[in-house]
């Protein structure tokens, strides 16, 4: 009866526009104090929402056993990928951003062989003239490359990678082919890094036949990781800044987007480096142990939080960690890495959050903006990546119901 009287409020208050006034966690505790003494059912605090609000999974399941039928998965795809063609961050792009939501757009023609999906990637190829990023960082330049290799694997056109080939040998300095660390941010080794560059140079060894590129991707990742990995808890630092940093309550910050980041760039490296590779099953052994320190932290909506280390830090869902971790995951299911009976519920629990924060418009939501470390998250807030990161998701979830 108790939560029949919850769920008849909160969904009184949607109707009636009050989470536009006042935090959703105010007004509940205000009416519903209860509800402080169920974490399990309200655990996070969803923050000032304007108009009417998107209920979380962790106020009310509204979601069934539907969103894992093929039929509604593809749709409510299509409903993101096409809110996020209307709704473009920036009219002209190709650099990491842009460039991330295109890995995700590919992978989504990878599962469902829709043409038009493959046509909106080449137009944006097309439009940039298969040119590199024209960032400083010399891994975001190579995010790129994903989108134009994919294509190119199945067009077998030399042009569409002869730019990006040109510039991964040109020898300046932020390029593979020129100093040993050619991969820095603002001057430092950073989680990110190991999403946006590696898979490039492995693809890149798969189409050229050349090796080089599979040297360089081992040297930088190893270097990257053997740095901010921490083995006792399974977790990356953003970047060395964060070794030593704890949160507000003396616990480790490890930021869930930096190692979805990490984590979703291991499958891509895989799909592409040979099984005799040396290197091949330390790949698969980080997967494999990121993939139960992440599992052993996903919160009761299926979503996971901004700060790994310590959820209650900003209690919100966050949804562009979640999605990567749900492609990681599902990932490492359908291709017989990750136990299924045991991972197989944190997947399905992932994608029913995920997609219950999909705004009837098709906007993903509770995306945390740009940063490099955990902060609070709305409901509204959104972004091109995490979008890209919902697709190779969705693209998996989509394999794993065969």
């Amino acid at each position: 009866m108790r939560y029949s009287i919850l769920v008849f409020l909160i969904l009184l208050l949607v109707m009636s526009g009050s989470f536009g006034q006042t935090p959703a966690r105010e007004i509940l505790v205000r009416w519903y104090p209860a509800t402080l003494e169920k974490p399990g059912l309200v655990d996070v605090t969803l923050g000032p929402v304007k108009g009417k609000a998107l209920l979380c999974g962790a106020i009310l399941e509204s979601v069934g056993d539907d969103v894992f039928s093929r039929q509604k998965i593809i749709s409510i795809m299509n409903g993101v990928n096409r809110y996020q063609v209307e709704h473009p961050w920036k009219e002209t792009d190709r650099n990491w951003i842009r460039a991330t939501y295109y890995t995700g757009v590919m992978a989504f023609y990878d599962a469902t062989k829709d043409a038009k999906l493959l046509d909106q990637a080449v137009k944006w190829a097309q439009k940039h003239e298969w040119q590199p990023g024209n960032e400083r960082s010399g891994s975001n330049i190579l995010t790129c490359g994903q989108t134009y290799l994919k294509i190119y694997f199945l067009k077998k056109d030399p042009a569409m990678i002869a730019p990006l080939i040109e510039w991964v040998n040109s020898g300046k300095p932020n390029a593979p082919s020129g100093r040993p660390v050619w991969y820095l941010e603002a001057g430092r080794r950073y989680a990110d890094s190991l999403y946006v560059g590696p898979p490039t140079l492995a693809m890149l060894s798969r189409a050229t036949g050349d090796e080089k590129y599979l040297e360089y991707m081992h040297a930088m990742y190893w270097d990257v990781a053997d740095l901010l990995f921490d083995g006792r808890y399974g977790f990356f630092y953003r970047d060395k800044r964060f070794v030593d940093t704890r949160s507000a309550s003396g616990r480790k910050v490890f930021w869930s987007r930096g190692n979805g980041w990490v984590i979703a760039g291991i499958p891509r490296i895989l799909e592409y480096l040979p099984e005799d590779d040396p290197f091949y099953a330390r790949y698969v052994n980080l997967l494999k142990t990121m993939a139960a320190s992440i599992a052993d932290v996903q919160g009761k909506d299926g979503l996971w939080r901004t700060n790994l280390g310590d959820p209650n830090e900003y209690p919100a869902p966050e949804t562009s960690g979640t999605a990567f971790f749900t492609y990681a995951i599902t990932w490492g299911i359908n291709n017989g890495i990750l136990e299924r009976e045991k991972y197989l519920p944190v997947a399905r629990k992932a994608w029913t959050g995920l997609v219950n924060s999909v705004h009837p418009d098709g906007k993903l939501g509770w995306v945390q903006p740009v940063g490099d470390q955990p902060r609070a998250v709305e409901s509204q807030m959104t972004h091109e990546y995490a979008v890209g990161a919902f697709l190779l998701a969705g693209s998996q979830m989509l394999r794993l119901q065969k």
